[in-house]
């Protein structure tokens, strides 16, 4: 194991290095509020579609997701990592990445609050977005620090965990700060090819793995699998080796759902397609984006897949979060050249989770910078000032989201269960419909975010009187699918049944032109 930690300090300051130097060479680019928040609308197809996809995958993906259905489903939680990269990112690319470039040039919206504000011709729908956002995206952030000062704690168990996550913190201030988003676009296009070499390194040194025997020898000995005696959890090998998750096979559909079309209403995620350069970079970007979510998303489900097998169906001390850590030990912690890619391992997901960071506390300063001051205290506020401020706000962003993660507040833990289900619920029916029909009216959008939020709360209230908060916890992936289909639905159905003035109409028809421009 120490040999594994000098290698993991070498490999980590080299990334932090480059990392440094990408947000000072970015400085320059991103002196304007445009150039901070959206690259100036110049970014290129591959930077872009490497940011979707390192924004999509954190290490509470690898370290969590992986690890846990990995363990209790077996192989058919790959089909997570499929239903990612084809409904979360090719869909959403095929679907709206053109339109939300188009409309958000022609309306001048830098983020989603905006977006609403303009389509919608509402100041205070803008307040409410940029609210949501702030309240559950901050939590979901903390939730990352954890994840990862929980992973270097693994590997450095003589360190505090709190000090691993303030170097992540400071890291991450340092080129966000300094560079905004073409520093952390150029940064998402290193931290994506370090996660493309690390998984396919991975996956090949566990297929090779004397417990796993390939291929063919995965499907052989997951089926051939027999829980250990005293198992509290024992899995079956026909569960495990069930190509569509055998009894857990409704749990798995719902968890594809809100993890792939919970990315249609996350502003951090649509927020990329803003600053897209043209039309011929989203075609680009379309292929390149989904190839990434398809390589990183199965690699990390399959080797979750294989966990009983490489640690015999010992579950480690540390739970299912702590599975992937000991497969890695157990997998790469025997030869040099292990040690080696056990340290770009590391890297990758450090680098899979800073991505993700760096793309929520974006999201969740530009909310309050751009949104949510100037609406609450009804005066303009220069360029130079709001672009003085959201840098600002990204680093008091950051220091929060370290605060409540080592803190542990009841209310922050809480909050995170039901960030992605939340702020998608509030926002895909509104935010999509408006890119495709002139017909929703204000009020149809309204409707749209409040029966998303209320969708979670009363279910969220109901379970909690009958069986307790921690039922509704654990419920909130349902909540989440049920609230994003309550906001498609209402969006649409109340916006027939209101109606728009004459001035909206030719507003409405202006925007659209948008579409018939290029």
């Amino acid at each position: 194991m120490e040999n594994a930690q000098i290698y993991i300090i070498v490999a980590l300051c080299i990334y932090a290095a480059a990392m440094m130097l990408i947000g000072v060479k970015s400085y320059s680019k991103s002196k304007t509020l445009d150039g901070f928040l959206i690259g100036g609308r110049k970014v290129n197809a591959w930077v872009t579609a490497f940011a979707y996809g390192t924004a999509y995958f954190s290490a509470v993906v690898f370290v969590g997701y992986a690890g846990q259905h990995g363990w209790n489903i077996g192989i058919g939680a790959i089909w997570i990592g499929i239903g990612n990269a084809v409904l979360g990112c090719l869909l959403s690319w095929l679907l709206f990445a053109d339109r939300t470039r188009k409309i958000t040039r022609k309306l001048g919206t830098k983020t989603m609050p905006e977006y609403f504000e303009k389509r919608y011709d509402s100041k205070n729908m803008k307040i409410f977005a940029a609210i949501i956002i702030f309240v559950f995206l901050v939590p979901y952030s903390a939730a990352v620090y954890k994840g990862l000062g929980s992973l270097f704690s693994a590997v450095f168990p003589s360190v505090e965990t709190w000090v691993w996550m303030l170097i992540i913190a400071c890291l991450t201030a340092i080129y966000l700060v300094a560079g905004g988003y073409i520093a952390s676009a150029y940064a998402d296009l290193v931290q994506g090819i370090i996660m493309i070499v690390g998984v396919i390194c991975l996956v090949i040194a566990v297929l090779c793995h004397d417990n796993v025997g390939g291929i063919t020898g995965l499907f052989e000995n997951l089926k051939n699998f027999r829980p250990i005696e005293g198992d509290t959890n024992p899995v079956t090998g026909d569960q495990l080796s069930s190509i569509f998750g055998g009894s857990s096979f409704k749990f798995l559909c719902v968890n594809i759902m809100l993890t792939s079309f919970g990315t249609w209403g996350l502003p951090q995620m649509i927020g990329k397609f803003y600053g897209v350069k043209d039309t011929a970079s989203i075609k680009r970007g379309t292929i390149i984006s989904t190839a990434f979510c398809l390589i990183i998303g199965c690699g990390a489900y399959l080797v979750g897949s294989s966990s009983r097998l490489i640690l015999d169906g010992k579950l480690p001390e540390g739970g299912v979060d702590s599975v992937i850590p000991t497969v890695l030990i157990e997998v790469l912690g025997n030869s040099i050249i292990g040690l080696i890619l056990f340290a770009v391992i590391i890297i990758l997901l450090l680098s899979a989770s800073m991505s993700t960071l760096e793309a929520v506390v974006l999201t969740s300063a530009s909310a309050v910078a751009v949104d949510l001051i100037p609406a609450v205290s009804r005066k303009e506020i220069k360029p130079e000032k709001q672009m003085k401020l959201t840098r600002i706000l990204c680093l008091a962003f950051i220091v929060c989201s370290f605060i409540f993660a080592t803190m542990n507040i009841p209310i922050i833990v809480s909050l995170m269960s039901f960030s992605w289900g939340v702020v998608s619920g509030c926002f895909i029916g509104p935010y999509i419909w408006g890119l495709f029909s002139k017909k929703i009216t204000k009020i149809g959008a309204y409707a749209g975010m409040i029966s998303g939020l209320a969708t979670v709360g009363i279910a969220t209230l109901v379970i909690s009187i009958a069986s307790g908060f921690s039922s509704a916890a654990a419920k909130s992936p349902e909540m989440g699918v049920c609230a994003m289909a309550v906001s498609l639905v209402v969006v649409p159905v109340v916006s027939y049944f209101t109606r728009k003035t004459a001035k909206d109409n030719d507003r409405i028809d202006k925007i659209f032109e948008c579409y018939n421009e290029e």
